[in-house]
This record gives structure tokens, C-alpha cells and sequence, in this order.
């Protein structure tokens, strides 16, 4: 796959409303998960904390493919 196919399948996801709808309600169900433990569960919390990192991590890895092929584009404007 090229890096201009890589950018668009991103954009895609990114825009997708079942790509949104999953990212949220997942992350919601998490955060409700942390918030209905108790203090002394730790390794709960933790793993809590961790999931929604991740979670936080995919998006952000599809949005850097996307903002890194836009500056590519932009580059290449300036040196033609």
C-alpha cells in the first residue's frame, strides 16, 4: 500500500460513523468500568487506565498518517 493510500484509508476511518460510534461507546464502557471500581482495586484500575490509552493510541496513530501525508503534499507544492 503507498503512503497516499495509507493517508486516505485513514481519512476514511477517521470519518467512518461506525469507526466513531465503536471508538466511543468503547471508550465510555471503559470509563464507566474505572469509575465503578473501587479505590483498593488497583490492578483493575490500572487496566482500566491502560485500555483507554490504547484506545487513545490507535486514534492517534490514523490521525498522524493522515496530518503526515498532508505536510508530504504541502512539501512537495513548495518545491515544484
Amino acid at each position: 500500500m503507498t503512503d497516499r493510500q495509507r493517508e486516505e484509508q485513514a481519512k476514511r476511518l477517521l470519518k467512518d460513523p461506525m469507526y466513531i460510534e465503536a471508538f466511543d461507546i468503547l471508550g465510555e464502557s471503559i470509563f464507566n468500568t474505572w469509575a465503578q471500581t473501587s479505590m483498593s482495586d488497583v490492578e483493575s484500575r490500572e487496566q482500566c487506565w491502560l485500555s483507554l490509552r490504547l484506545l487513545e493510541r490507535l486514534r492517534l496513530h490514523l490521525t498522524s498518517i493522515v496530518d503526515t501525508g498532508e505536510m508530504a503534499e504541502k512539501l512537495k507544492e513548495y518545491h515544484i
